[in-house]
């Protein structure tokens, strides 16, 4: 019998009837994942969050997935939401390998066939998510569709800062400060130091006051800016990933016209090398498009239900 974890189900606006576990993965460490199963679902959707994000941030995309008809899967990343930290500073956002995330998504996918959530699959990612389960595609995830929000496939830095992150994250990775905050990065989180007109997520003010209030409850979500280790593994995954082909899988991406968190330039090139895959351009979004103005957020969530069977 899986082991129930928390689920805050009011405070994510998330529909009733979801259920958290906790699930250890191969290397021992223990993450969250929640499930929601409509009657007769049609398939599932496999959501995986953000750098910095949680289960709960989610919550109203999972409502819109099950009122379609569809399970859904989500889950909290090592070292972020209330999984397992990786360095006693739980502000600091760190990895010991950027691989190590594939026992993530390894657990994610155990976890959907043990609870016989219903195929076909379908994969729906956000910025670092995307990053994580471009890998798990090349490495052969099973999935009908995927579908990703402002991909980290290259982050959005100057050429100078680009290079300095480089020179110092090499430096610097092999020493025993490798777990401690990069260089330059926030030691508090986005939502704490960016106010609704600075901050570079959303242009939707009730959205934002959503992602405030959830950290303001539960402390524990919260998340800081980037280990040493992190920002070196996910610049070398995302170099490494951009020399290889896209997965056949039917692909369907979007970036905001004011995405400044993320690369469009590294989007867009994977995209035009994606055979069967469309990316989508949102007038004045932001990063989270899946949490943008309404009309947006109707772009996104209408465009990927037809992109996986209506």
């Amino acid at each position: 019998m899986m082991a129930l974890a928390p689920l805050y189900t009011e405070l994510a606006d998330a529909p009733d009837g979801g259920q958290a576990h906790w699930r250890v993965c191969k290397d021992g460490v223990r993450i969250r994942l929640a499930h929601w199963r409509p009657d007769a679902a049609r398939g599932t959707v496999i959501l995986c969050p953000g750098r910095t994000e949680y289960i709960e941030k989610y919550g109203r995309a999972v409502r819109e997935f099950v009122d379609a008809g569809y399970a859904v899967v989500v889950n909290d990343w090592r070292g972020q939401g209330i999984a397992d930290r990786m360095t006693p500073d739980r502000l600091v956002g760190h990895v010991g390998r950027f691989s190590d995330f594939q026992h993530d998504v390894a657990e994610i996918t155990a976890y959907a066939d043990e609870l016989g959530l219903p195929n076909p699959r379908h994969l729906v990612a956000h910025s670092m998510g995307g990053c994580i389960t471009l890998r798990a595609l090349m490495n052969g995830l099973a999935v009908k569709t995927a579908t990703f929000s402002g991909p980290m496939w290259g982050i959005h830095l100057t050429t100078v800062m680009r290079t300095a992150a480089w020179a110092a994250t090499t430096v610097l990775n092999p020493m025993p400060i490798r777990g401690m905050l990069a260089p330059g990065a926030d030691p508090k989180p986005m939502v704490e130091t960016e106010s609704f007109a600075e901050n570079r997520l959303t242009g939707d003010p009730e959205f934002y006051d959503f992602m405030i209030n959830q950290q303001r409850v539960v402390g524990d979500f919260a998340l800081a800016g980037p280990s040493v280790a992190w920002l070196h593994g996910a610049l070398r995954e995302m170099r490494t990933l951009s020399k290889l082909p896209s997965p056949k899988v039917p692909c369907l991406t979007f970036v905001g016209t004011a995405e400044d968190i993320v690369d469009p330039a590294r989007i867009g090139d994977r995209m035009a090398r994606w055979g069967n895959g469309e990316l989508v351009t949102v007038e004045g979004g932001k990063h989270e498009i899946i949490m943008e103005t309404q009309a947006r957020r109707d772009l996104f969530f209408g465009r990927t239900l037809a992109h996986m069977g209506g």
